[in-house]
């Protein structure tokens, strides 16, 4: 059976919609929808940060051709219209048993130290049970090339073009893969005016990528690749015969590098662990990646329990170390770290509590460390949440607290503090369901400390909220909350703000939405210190919105029924 996936791609849209059967797609449809928002803004200290009256007019519209989408759409707000149309690209990708075609923008999957941007040419994928095989051929990226002569041109690049393979066999838990990107920099792409600032460069990666399983407890997991980069590749050849010369001159200006990482993964009986290591040495790069940060290793270790069916204990740690070339001026080390507990107690109440930290420091690079300056630094927050939930005939209760402190903390030995800051926060949240009509009530309460230097931070914020859906279909909803928030800086400032709001929305068989919603806010300066020390700043906030989706066109494929939904009125 042949089959042949077709993707529309849209101008500043990254998404695209696949078909894979067009012979089963609908021949047209035409849909749309047309809309207002409306929304009045008033505040007691003036409107300079926005309008105080806001209209919305929208309409959008969709062609669709056996799967092509080609929207349109027109905006206008506040004197300001705006109108956009589709710019459209094909990505045509046929299938044959186990045969892949790419036509277009499209991408192929490879190991991340290779290749993990998409591209624009042709390409042919191969795949079984086992055996898998795959080759392309494209454009990797655009030209930049404005006029040099604009101040305000922005920053130029090369047309990039690349081609490369893929071969691999296995699957499941043991597999071997073997990729290959060769990519290189169009030099008449951009103005020569461009060239004398800009280097072309070109590149060759070979990358490997495989598990194996010995054990049913142990698997391994290997992915590396070497890259042949050459930084200007208008610079002499090296006159010495390599390995890549077929299809790669190394030149004067080439490096050669290596990336790599490999893991380890037990699976015991209530245990499981993972043990990491990533090397990426300095300069590696891909001209087939976004961006890969290089330089460093990194070695990760992580562990997880379960106990007597009702505790989960995991911890974690992971430790990184850049300046692989000791030619930087210092040497800086990370380590972040944790640890987290879960423990259910009956069929209401659970417990979880954490711990995470993070530590850096530094160490000589080229330059001898100086310890007034060195920076040398701690981050660590612990959590503990505890939640209940039950429920009766005709009530049904859910609860929580959640406690957490947060420390940063400069450890150097001639710190002084002024960056050092700790948190405290607490917050309380219980919700009721109101069975026999349908009603949510939800109360909450946070409260939180933040110390710093010759500084505190105190806030609290309060809030009672109710839901509730009506009519048969519960197409007619209402939700109304009522909040109270004070902050305090110690010996500055003191605030509070009265919020309430209302909001309500109504679907008229499937197609009309109204929807309407309120805010009101009094808040101020509460210091007794104060002239005027109390909530006498108001803001006000009304919206009425309106949508309407339409199906102005159907015309379906045989033996397909039309939806009432997807029609007007």
């Amino acid at each position: 059976m042949f089959v042949l996936a077709l993707s529309v791609m849209l101008a500043g849209v990254t998404r695209a919609q696949n078909i894979s059967e067009i012979a089963k797609s609908d021949p047209l449809i035409i849909s749309g929808a047309v809309g207002t928002q409306n929304t009045y803004r008033y505040s007691s200290v003036g409107n300079g940060y926005s309008s105080p009256l806001s209209n919305t007019i929208y309409a959008n519209l969709n062609i669709s051709i056996y799967g092509f989408n080609m929207p349109f759409s027109l905006f206008y707000s506040n004197d300001n219209l705006d109108f956009n149309y589709p710019q459209i690209s094909f990505n045509l990708t046929p299938r044959y048993k186990n045969w892949t075609g790419h036509i277009g923008q499209s991408s192929m999957a490879m190991s991340s130290y290779v290749m993990n941007m998409s591209f624009n040419g042709f390409g042919i994928e191969y795949n079984s049970d086992k055996l898998r095989a795959g080759v392309f051929y494209g454009r990797l990226r655009n030209a930049i090339n404005g006029d040099p002569t604009d101040p305000y041109a922005r920053t130029p690049q090369y047309k990039r073009m690349g081609w490369g393979f893929k071969i691999g066999y296995g699957s499941g838990q043991n597999f071997i893969d073997l990729y290959m990107l060769r990519a290189y920099d169009c030099l008449s792409s951009i103005d020569e005016r461009w060239q004398s600032s800009l280097a072309p460069q070109e590149n060759i990666v070979v990358g490997v990528k495989g598990q194996v399983t010995p054990f049913k407890w142990l698997s391994l997991t290997a992915n590396a690749a070497t890259s042949v980069f050459n930084t200007d590749k208008r610079m002499d050849n090296v006159p010495v015969k390599t390995d890549f010369d077929k299809v790669f001159d190394v030149k004067y200006s080439s490096l050669m590098r290596f990336a790599g990482d490999v893991s380890a993964n037990i699976i015991l009986p209530g245990v499981n662990a993972n043990v990491s290591y990533r090397m990426v040495q300095p300069d590696y790069t891909s001209l087939g990646t976004y961006y890969m940060t290089n330089n460093y290793h990194s070695l990760g270790i992580t562990l997880g329990t379960t106990l007597f069916n009702k505790l989960t204990l995991s911890g974690t740690f992971s430790g990184q170390e850049d300046n692989l070339s000791n030619e930087q001026m210092f040497t800086t080390c990370g380590y972040i770290y944790g640890a987290n507990a879960t423990m259910r107690l009956g069929n209401h109440l659970n417990i979880t509590a954490g711990y995470n930290g993070y530590l850096q420091t530094q160490r000589d690079g080229t330059v001898k460390v100086n310890d007034s300056t060195k920076i040398h630094r701690m981050m660590q927050s612990f959590s503990l949440t505890p939640t209940v939930a039950f429920d009766t005939e005709l009530l049904g209760h859910s609860a929580s607290l959640s406690l957490n402190y947060t420390e940063n903390k400069d450890l150097n030995d001639f710190a002084t503090g002024e960056s050092d800051v700790k948190t405290k926060a607490l917050g309380l949240s219980y919700n009721i369901d109101v069975k026999p009509i349908e009603t949510d009530f939800t109360l909450t309460y946070s409260h939180q400390e933040s110390k710093g230097f010759n500084s505190l931070y105190k806030s609290d914020v309060a809030s009672l909220g109710t839901s509730r859906s009506f009519l048969k279909e519960k197409n007619l909803n209402f939700s109304a909350s009522v909040s109270l928030c004070y902050n305090e800086i110690v010996r500055q400032s003191k605030s509070l703000s009265l919020g309430c709001d209302l909001s309500a929305n109504y679907t008229h068989k499937k197609v009309h939405v109204f929807s309407a919603s309120a805010g009101f806010n009094k808040y101020g300066d509460v210091n007794i210190t104060e002239v005027h020390g109390s909530l006498d700043c108001t803001d006000i906030t009304v919206s009425l919105n309106y949508a309407y989706t339409f199906t102005l066109l159907a015309i379906k494929r045989k033996g397909t029924s039309p939806n009432p939904s997807e029609g007007g009125e």
